[in-house]
């Protein structure tokens, strides 16, 4: 495994199991299966609805708390500081853990200025390791940093050869803010996994064009947490290490670009209204 160290010291691996869509009677078992093959970073949120089976794999795995990695989320809803602190006291209860590593603002909406005041609080008094945000363009993120105390450790925003993000983390890397891919496999979108120019790399160097993937993206710099409910996915992905990628490869698959997202627009006001709209208790977006 390759860690990163984040801006407070701490470090982080760069690969780990997001849980993303996985439903909560199907996620224990994901997460004993990655825990089993090695995997150490696990990355959840409240809106998943999935805390409390992360937990329980946790729990049941014996590996000792320190090996581990945990990453959750606070969604967009119940605004100001002390209800922030609510939320976050009830995904560590689910997760039944005494801290976490890493907590995200999950969307940039909201009143993220109180939720960040208190997250700052938690990481000071040691409940939290670092602290960060998700989905944050520049803009929002350099108004955060300019108007509080800490800089966020980590920016986890979509990341894929179709949406490469390259002046977004050079824009963090200035500011000392890691960033973290979620879809780092674009859901196999725009026919990924067999795509021409990336099957001929797969096959050059005997593995699948989901590991070359996240290849790239490590070698980038970009932290990833690829989901799979699949013990041979997780395991398959995880055997990244072994090989590097020339320049040659890292440039011919930075030719896919296309600066656009394969998803959602973070800054299209219906997709704002939406978020909002959403509650932890309703379960997942």
């Amino acid at each position: 495994m390759q860690y990163v160290t984040l801006n407070n010291g701490i470090d982080m691996p760069m690969l780990g199991l997001g849980v993303y869509q996985i439903p909560p009677e199907q996620t224990e078992q994901a997460v004993t299966d990655a825990l089993t093959a090695g995997y150490r970073l696990l990355d959840t949120a409240a809106i998943y609805d999935n805390e409390e089976a992360v937990g329980r794999a946790i729990k049941a795995s014996g590996i000792p708390r320190e090996e581990l990695f945990v990453t959750t989320k606070l969604w967009v809803q119940d605004p100001g500081e002390d209800n922030t602190k609510r939320a976050f006291d009830t995904s560590l209860r689910k997760l039944g853990l005494d801290h976490l590593d890493l907590y995200l603002i999950h969307q940039p909406y909201g009143d993220v200025y109180s939720e960040w005041r208190a997250m700052q609080d938690l990481h000071r008094e040691g409940q939290i390791r670092a602290i960060g945000v998700s989905n944050f363009f520049p803009d929002r993120l350099i108004d955060l940093i300019d108007n509080n105390d800490i800089v966020p450790a980590v920016n986890q925003i979509e990341t894929h050869p179709f949406y490469q993000r390259s002046a977004d983390q050079q824009f963090m890397h200035e500011h000392g803010v890691q960033i973290g891919s979620w879809a780092p496999l674009a859901v196999g979108r725009n026919d990924l996994f067999a795509h021409p120019a990336l099957t001929p790399l797969a096959e050059a160097h005997d593995k699948s064009v989901a590991q070359i993937v996240l290849r790239w993206l490590i070698q980038r710099e970009v932290v990833v947490i690829p989901k799979s409910v699949r013990p041979d996915r997780m395991i398959e992905n995880l055997d990244i290490f072994d090989f590097t990628l020339t320049e040659e490869e890292m440039t011919a698959i930075t030719a896919l670009d296309t600066e656009t997202s394969l998803f959602l627009d973070h800054r299209d006001p219906a997709i704002v209204s939406e978020f909002g709209r959403f509650r932890v208790e309703n379960g997942t977006v």
